[in-house]
């Protein structure tokens, strides 16, 4: 068993003897309505008025309630206090598909008001159902942390550092600086693994729950004080999922020449409709051709700013329209996609979780993760509710760390209840395939995925081991244009530490586009609405852009970058009108050599087809470079001398006693040998091998490798899996000085007379791999008739910032 999977135990452990209550069985009825009334439903109670029907019931329990609400048309819901007609939940998406979830006590009466906003279905079906949740009557509070969560930040000195900090499977935030790692500590316990560890740090939050408590103070009286903020929208308080819903069902209607309403594939889950808005002229002729921004927020529920930036940046667009010559243009060039929450489910649970004020496993404010139930989660851990279960807030999949490139390797969590737990295999979850089907069916040029917090700019890519873009230089230069307004840190992803399945390294390696992290804030993941929405966003004080227009001008930037030709591809020409023009390539791409999973590199399918229907004569189709990254980036060389003999690297006498803890000041037992370098040896990959006998019944020994540059002091790699034997690779491995660290993690339950000890250590080298430098791929390009049928077929390779004109492109 590793550290993480020992940590997750012991945290789950306290919460054994929770147990989780029956749910009572669901209520359907019919709502009805007999016409259609363009009306929110949600923000407040309007009772039997003209489309609208009320159904009454009344909680049988402390905890939750779902009404759930399917039909024809258009309906949305809305759950409301029966005594002081207060907003209990809402679901407002677009359709008929709604989910509106609550907290609730015994005894409490409801109102549950379905309302017909559009469309021909005059009837609906309501169900009603109440789980009951031990946390809301103190069952959970005992069980949690019983002493303050802090916010430290642990002093890191170098990428080894970085690297055995994570392995202990604490809460890392996205925050950091030279030589500094905020995590959120939940107790004594977290903060001993610290030190156990050899690890130094300074607590910046005393404590998170007093904290919050403040925030929200803050949020009330702000909200009570001002009328209207001059954000775009006028926002004054954070938004729940409904506010959302309804918001871009409202700017859909009332700008519907600049606006599609959207909406995603899959559904979460939880069963809700992920949402979005498109904002261009004549948004409706939807392949029109024109490059694509898509900006989104909310793949880690407790992010409440990302979504927000992202909704103000689509009123910023459409307000604006036809005011500002800059914002007009802007959209009349681009197209701009906004979906503010991808992870519905766990922004609504920590959105609308009633603070227990101990910030323990039930305690859903500081939830992260999505509501998926792992194929490795323990059958005790999978009853119970999302909002409440035997895990309690680690349930899920870190839904920024499942995206297929370099998915399973280093940065993610391989055990099912770690806060960054990567899923059980590439886009294994419905947010990430969301955001795949969508990337892989519009000309997606340009990307911000929002999160909290760090005052960032982060580009791929996230592992500091990976291959450079060979663009590079012009992606530092669009992050520091829009770094100009917000006074972020722009830098690459790794820099802040290693991470695996994020966003922007799958979209730029698979398809090309040029994405970015935005990291919101100083500090907090979702800090007081006056500072962490209004100043970050419109770039006031205590803002780090204040005076320099903030993430409003940075993302205006981007919009300008997703305009400008330099930063992607045209391919144009003439076609019939009616006729359409399809770019495409299909192709497979790979994992990381996943950890806990031998090492093996995974593949998966990719596929990006792009449309465009002509108009007739001239088109420009904006799209991404015919070649990807991926294989562009890839620049092989011819060895300059023979690879290196292997190595076997003897056990040094006696077992070491065990160690859990940091593997360089514990015990443990030391080989050192030497990678040589040119003109001797040119070694394109090193991989170092070493395993044990294991004659415990329950296969319970576990050794651990950490491989150091002794001539840098840098941990290059490491072999702590539960593998036996271990293996790590190193690719172009520097010529030096190493130092294998081996520590004995486990010998099961047996006296140490029985214990197993580790064998040798192989150490091979593999020549490196042959140049591909200038390899080209090319988009297949079709053109189809008004019946579907290919009229013509060619191969055309683009590259970024040029131009393919194919002429007459439907010519055979």
């Amino acid at each position: 068993m590793n550290v993480r999977s020992l940590r997750a135990a012991a945290v789950l452990c306290a919460a054994g003897t929770l147990t989780m209550a029956a749910s009572a069985a669901a209520e359907t009825r019919t709502a009805s309505a007999a016409k259609a009334v363009d009306r929110t439903c949600h923000d407040r109670y309007v009772g039997d008025r003209a489309g609208t029907d009320v159904l009454r019931a009344t909680s049988s329990v402390d905890g939750l309630v779902q009404a759930r609400l399917s039909g024809r048309g258009d309906w949305d819901v809305g759950v409301f206090d029966a005594r002081t007609k207060r907003y209990v939940a809402g679901s407002s998406a677009f359709g008929a598909n709604e989910l509106a979830e609550g907290f609730v006590r015994k005894g409490q009466k409801l109102l549950v008001q379905a309302c017909r906003y559009r469309g021909d279905g005059a009837s609906a079906r309501v169900s009603v159902r109440f789980d009951a949740l031990p946390s809301m009557t103190g069952t959970a509070r005992a069980t949690g942390a019983a002493d303050k969560v802090q916010v430290v930040s642990v002093k890191v000195a170098d990428t080894a550092a970085k690297n055995r900090l994570q392995r202990l499977g604490l809460d890392l935030t996205e925050h950091g600086k030279d030589g500094e790692l905020e995590v959120v500590t939940y107790g004594d316990g977290d903060r001993g693994k610290l030190r156990a560890a050899g690890f130094k740090f300074d607590v910046e939050i005393a404590d998170l729950q007093a904290r919050s408590a403040a925030n929200r103070g803050k949020d009330r009286r702000f909200a009570a004080e001002v009328a209207q903020t001059d954000l775009p929208s006028g926002a004054d308080e954070y938004r729940h999922l409904a506010d959302y819903e309804a918001e871009l069902k409202t700017l859909a209607e009332r700008y519907p020449g600049l606006t599609r309403p959207i909406t995603l594939e899959h559904k979460s889950i939880l069963g809700r409709d992920v949402t979005g808005i498109e904002i261009t002229r004549n948004a409706d002729y939807v392949n029109d051709g024109k490059p694509i921004f898509l900006n989104m927020g909310v793949h880690h529920a407790r992010e409440w700013p990302s979504s927000e930036h992202a909704m103000e940046f689509a009123y910023d667009l459409l307000t604006n329209y036809g005011k500002s010559q800059r914002t007009t243009g802007l959209v009349n060039e681009t197209r701009t996609i906004v979906v503010p929450i991808v992870n519905v489910d766990g922004f609504n649970i920590s959105r609308e979780a009633t603070p227990i004020g101990d910030f323990s496993l039930f305690d859903y404010e500081m939830k992260r993760k999505n509501c998926s139930i792992s194929e490795q989660t323990p059958a005790f851990y999978r009853t119970g509710t999302c909002e409440e279960n035997n895990a309690g807030r680690l349930r899920g999949t870190d839904p920024n760390r499942n995206y297929g490139t370099y998915w399973g390797g280093g940065g993610a969590e391989t055990f099912w209840s770690g806060d960054t737990f990567r899923g059980d295999g590439p886009f294994s979850e419905p947010e990430t395939q969301n955001i795949q089907d969508l990337h892989s069916e519009r000309n997606i040029t340009n990307l911000i995925t929002n999160h909290t917090y760090s005052n960032l700019l982060l580009r791929p890519p996230g592992l500091a081991s990976a291959q450079p873009p060979v663009e590079e230089p012009l992606y530092a230069a669009l992050g520091a244009d829009m770094a100009e307004h917000n006074d972020y840190a722009n830098i690459q992803s790794f820099g802040l530490y290693d991470t695996t399945g994020g966003t922007e390294d799958w979209s730029y390696w698979s398809a090309g586009s040029m994405g970015f992290t935005f990291e919101i804030g100083p500090d907090e993941f979702h800090p007081p609405y006056e500072t962490g929405v209004v100043a970050e966003y419109l770039g006031r004080e205590p803002a780090e852009g204040a005076g320099q227009g903030g993430n409003r001008e940075a993302y205006y930037s981007m919009l300008a970058a997703t305009a400008d030709e330099t930063y992607h591809s045209v391919i144009e020409g003439t076609a019939p009108a009616g006729w359409s023009v399809k770019v495409g390539k299909s192709f497979m791409s790979e994992t990381s050599p996943v950890i806990d999973g031998g090492g093996e590199i995974l593949t998966f399918p990719d596929e990006l087809e792009y449309t465009l229907d002509s108009k007739g004569g001239k088109f420009a189709f904006h799209v991404t470079p015919s070649t990807r990254p991926y294989v562009d980036g890839r620049i092989g060389r011819l060895p300059e001398a023979p690879t290196q003999a292997p190595l076997s690297l003897a056990n040094p006498p006696g077992i070491p006693a065990l160690n859990t803890g940091n593997p360089f000041t514990g015990p443990h037992d030391e080989v050192d040998f030497e990678v040589k370098g040119l003109p001797e040896a040119d070694n394109g990959s090193m991989s170092v091998t070493f395993g044990w006998p294991d004659t415990t019944a329950d296969g319970s020994v576990d050794w651990d490798l950490f491989l150091v540059n002794q001539d840098t002091g840098q941990l290059v790699a490491q072999a702590a899996t539960l593998d036996n034997p271990e293996v790590a690779t190193i690719p172009n491995p520097a010529a030096g000085n190493y130092r294998a660290y081996i520590a004995n993690y486990s010998q099961g339950s047996r006296p140490q007379a029985e214990w197993d000890d580790w064998t040798q250590v192989d150490v091979t080298f593999a020549p490196p791999k042959p140049p591909i430098e200038g390899t080209k791929e090319a988009w297949t390009v079709t053109c189809e008739g008004h019946d579907g049928k290919v009229r013509s077929t060619r191969q055309v390779v683009v590259d970024r910032g040029d131009t393919a004109d194919l002429g007459n492109a439907c010519k055979k």
